[in-house]
C-alpha cells in the first residue's frame, strides 16, 4: 500500500518513523511503500525526504490524494488543514489517519464523522497513547474490576517548553492555525485517556483558561498569542465520575509529564508518561501488604509487547506510533473497527468547547452533549 504523508515536520517525522518500521516489527501486517512526503516548501521536504527514507516528494496535497499509488493518506499538518486534508482524502476513497486532535471546531469534526461514515476508506484519528502498553494494560485491568468501580480521577499533561518569556511565536500560538493552546494540544489527549480508560465519556464541564505570556516575538515583530497557556477543569462523566484536568505548556521543569490517576472503590491505578515503562497499581486488602505496586509494563503478556526487544527491555514515545500504524493496517485488512475513531475525536473535541465556553460564563457547568 502506498502512503502518503502530509507535513514534515515534528509530527511527520514521528509517522515517518513509524511507516519506516511497521513491517520490521509487525510482520504479519500489509506491506507499505513510503511513496510521498508533501510540504508546502519544496527545498525543505526534500530534505526531509531523503532524511526519512520517502520515495518522492510534492508540494501540492490536492495532487497527491488523487493519484493511483496512494492508498494511505496521513494528515500531519497545522489543525486548521486538517479537516480540508481530510475531507478530500476520504472522497477520493483513500483510508485516512489524522493527527489528534481531529479538527479545530466540533462543527468540523462532525463534517468528517459524516464523511467517514460514507466513505470506502477506513478512518482512524491519532491518539498514539492508546498505544502505551502501561496505558492499554490500565484499561484491561478498569475493565476487569480490578480496581472496583472508579469514582474520581486525576489528569494533568504539563510541559515547560514556553516557560520562557521570550520564546518565539509559533503556528501552535496562533488560533486561526491551532484552534486552540494547550487545551487543544495536550488536554485533547488528557480527555480521550478518561474516555478510554473508563469506556465512557464527559457529559458536563466547568473550566478556566489562562494566558500567561501575551506576547512573543515573532519572525517580523511581537506577536499577539490568542490562545491559552494553561487551562483547569472539572469534568463529569455520564456514570457520575468526576475528573479533575490541567494542562499547561509552561509548567517549568515538566518536559512531557501525562500523569494519569484513577481511583475507585477498591484501589487506584496511577500512570506518568515521563516514567513510560511503569503503571502503579494499588489494591485495597490486608493493611500490611496492601500499597502501590509498580508494574513494569516491559513482558510478552503485556499489550504490545510481543512485537519488540526482550522481556524487561523498555520501550519509548516513538513506538506508540509504529504500533498505531500496525492498528490501522491490520484494520483495513480485516475490514475490522479502529481505535481512536472520528467519532472519538467528536467526543473530546465536544469537552474542550464546553471547557472554553464554560470559561467565558465564568465557569459554569456546560453541557458537553456527549
Amino acid at each position: 500500500m502506498g502512503v502518503a504523508v502530509i507535513g514534515y515536520s515534528f509530527m511527520g517525522r514521528a509517522h515517518s518513523n513509524a511507516w519506516r518500521n511497521v513491517a520490521a516489527f509487525y510482520p504479519d501486517v500489509a506491506p507499505v511503500r513510503m511513496q510521498t512526503l508533501v510540504g508546502r516548501d519544496g527545498t525543505r521536504v526534500e530534505q526531509a525526504a531523503a532524511d526519512l527514507g520517502w520515495a518522492g516528494v510534492a508540494t501540492d496535497w490536492r495532487e497527491v490524494i488523487e493519484r493511483d499509488d496512494i492508498d494511505i493518506v496521513d494528515v500531519c499538518t497545522p489543525g486548521h488543514l486538517h479537516a480540508e486534508v481530510a475531507l478530500a482524502a476520504l472522497a477520493a476513497g483513500k483510508h485516512v489517519l489524522v493527527e489528534k486532535p481531529l479538527a479545530n471546531s466540533v462543527a468540523e469534526c462532525e463534517a468528517l464523522v459524516a464523511a467517514a461514515a460514507a466513505a470506502r476508506g477506513r478512518a482512524l484519528l491519532g491518539f498514539n497513547y492508546r498505544r502505551v502498553p502501561a496505558l492499554a494494560l490500565a484499561r484491561e485491568l478498569v475493565g476487569e474490576g480490578r480496581i472496583g468501580t472508579v469514582q474520581q480521577a486525576r489528569l494533568s499533561y504539563l510541559q515547560d517548553w514556553l516557560s520562557d518569556p521570550q520564546a518565539p511565536m509559533t503556528w501552535r500560538l496562533r488560533r486561526e492555525s491551532a484552534g486552540s493552546g494547550v487545551l487543544g494540544d495536550l488536554g485533547s489527549h488528557a480527555v480521550d485517556q478518561l474516555h478510554y480508560l473508563l469506556g465512557e465519556h464527559v457529559t458536563h464541564a466547568s473550566g478556566t483558561l489562562r494566558t500567561f505570556v501575551p506576547e512573543r516575538p515573532g519572525p517580523h515583530g511581537t506577536e499577539t498569542v490568542t490562545v491559552d497557556d494553561a487551562a483547569w477543569a472539572t469534568l463529569h462523566t455520564d456514570s457520575g465520575v468526576v475528573a479533575s484536568l490541567e494542562v499547561s505548556r509552561v509548567a517549568t521543569g515538566r518536559k512531557n509529564a501525562l500523569t494519569v490517576e484513577l481511583f475507585g472503590t477498591s484501589g487506584s491505578l496511577r500512570f506518568d508518561l515521563e516514567r513510560l515503562n511503569e503503571l502503579v497499581l494499588t489494591q485495597a486488602g490486608d493493611a500490611r501488604t496492601s500499597g502501590p505496586t509498580t508494574i513494569m509494563v516491559t513482558e510478552p503478556e503485556h499489550p504490545y509487547l510481543k512485537a519488540w526487544w526482550p522481556a524487561g527491555h523498555v520501550l519509548g514515545w516513538d513506538h506508540t506510533f509504529t504500533s498505531q500504524a500496525a492498528d490501522f493496517l491490520r484494520a483495513i485488512a480485516a475490514d475490522e473497527p479502529v481505535h481512536a475513531t472520528f467519532e472519538d475525536g467528536l467526543a473530546a473535541q465536544r469537552v474542550l468547547e464546553a471547557i472554553e465556553t464554560s470559561h467565558a460564563a465564568g465557569g459554569l457547568l456546560t453541557e458537553t452533549g456527549n
